[in-house]
């Protein structure tokens, strides 16, 4: 398959006077979270406001800063996650791919919006009939 990258843009929420940063992030659907490294953390002035403990592909653990909330732009996509101070690259990771409703096309190597939904991003969302039933 290869590897797949996208320019996406990451910005602070809460510091509306920092200029947004554009980065070529690798696309890892087999990754859980966004990861970034840490001069991204400083640029956006991101405040660490907890830490996770990751395992690593060597079977290690650590401890590494977990930070946010990053807006997330790519294409006619917004989302907002948490992230991960690691590594030397940006990476993104399933759960913010799924909140903009993103998809990876492995024969083009690619990043893209859902091609079923085009527009918005869409997403399944599932209530018990108990709660439905109250709202009518």
């Amino acid at each position: 398959m290869g590897l797949v990258f996208a320019d996406i843009q990451l910005s602070n929420p809460s510091q509306h006077q920092l200029q947004a940063l554009t980065v070529n992030a690798l696309v890892d659907s087999g990754a859980v979270h966004l990861c970034i490294p840490e001069h991204v953390q400083i640029q956006l002035q991101l405040e660490t406001v907890d830490q996770k403990e990751v395992t690593l592909a060597d079977g290690s653990h650590c401890l590494v800063p977990y930070v946010g909330p990053i807006k997330i732009k790519f294409e006619n996509r917004i989302g907002f996650a948490g992230a991960l101070v690691m590594g030397d690259q940006v990476l993104l990771g399933a759960i913010p791919m799924e909140d903009m409703d993103l998809i990876v096309i492995p024969s083009e190597r690619r990043l893209s919006v859902n091609p079923n939904s085009p527009n918005i991003a869409t997403s399944i969302a599932k209530a018990i009939n108990e709660q439905i039933t109250k709202k009518k």
